[in-house]
């Protein structure tokens, strides 16, 4: 063996004992692992998870049914109780996304073992996508729940079932960067608690999930079209009733832009270790 063999060897060597990657470009095993232990630390507890924006979803459709629905006849050409089902649907969904990405780094902080999820072989990107591989599982097991109670309850079925699929998981992937861009950024349980209720709600609830635009004044419906969680609102409508109140394949490259951006900021954040590393 030639001396330029042998330093060559002994380079790959050294490499390999500074931690070079030597499962491929990307680290499916870890991947898997960080999604798995996601999903499995929300389904542990399902009664606060599953059971609990089940129960709140409904009674947000009861409440408004019967203080408002039998005044207020049909909307964009269905009964209100149909009308409101599809945006409490996908406002539950974002809502308990949210909550999984943002809970699980806040907490992780906190208890001060973030260095669990940091020190593994995980790229900044595997890091990102495990973790909104958790948030999606939890939206989509959350809708599911949602639509199988709406069918004996409403008689309600998608009239686009593929269409309500593709946008509640980009919705729930949307919520769940912003959870992760949340749990970077927060230190303690209030401050998340603070970007829940001054962030995440008023883009919910100012989204059309209980109103069309045509009830709102021209610069709260141009305000309304800034909002990304409008498409997300309207989009599970026209999946559901074949209505909307604009274009859906506009509303889906909007939330589908705004998951990009979401998503490269925390990529970034994970890689330069932003409020992450002492």
């Amino acid at each position: 063996m030639g001396r330029g063999a042998r330093t060559g060897t002994g380079a790959a060597q050294a490499a390999r004992a500074m931690g070079e990657r030597r499962f491929g470009r990307v680290n499916w095993l870890g991947l898997q692992t960080l999604a798995l232990r996601e999903t499995r630390r929300f389904l542990a507890v399902w009664t606060q998870t599953l059971a609990a924006p089940l129960v709140t979803a409904g009674l947000f459709l009861a409440i408004f049914t019967l203080a408002i629905g039998p005044a207020r006849g049909e909307v964009m050409g269905v009964a209100f109780t149909h009308f409101l089902a599809p945006g409490i649907l996908m406002m539950t969904v974002i809502q308990n996304a949210f909550a999984n990405t943002s809970s699980s780094i806040v907490i992780a902080k906190v208890q001060g073992n973030i260095v669990d999820t940091l020190m593994p072989p995980l790229s900044a990107g595997e890091l990102v996508a495990g973790f909104l591989a958790g948030a999606a599982a939890r939206g989509l097991v959350v809708a599911v729940l949602i639509a199988l109670a709406l069918w004996p309850a409403l008689g309600m079925v998608p009239a686009h079932p593929l269409w309500l699929l593709a946008i509640t998981l980009v919705g729930a992937c949307m919520l769940g960067a912003l959870g992760i861009v949340a749990g970077i950024l927060s230190n303690k349980f209030d401050q998340i608690a603070a970007i829940t209720n001054f962030v995440v709600t008023p883009l919910a609830f100012l989204s059309g999930t209980f109103y069309t635009l045509d009830a709102l004044p021209g610069w709260m419906r141009t305000l309304s079209h800034a909002n990304p969680v409008f498409y997300l609102i309207d989009g599970a409508r026209h999946g559901y009733l074949g209505r909307s109140d604009s274009d859906p394949l506009l509303g889906l490259a909007v939330v589908a832009l705004t998951t990009a951006a979401l998503s490269a900021l925390a990529w970034w954040w994970f890689r330069t270790g932003y409020r992450l590393k002492p």
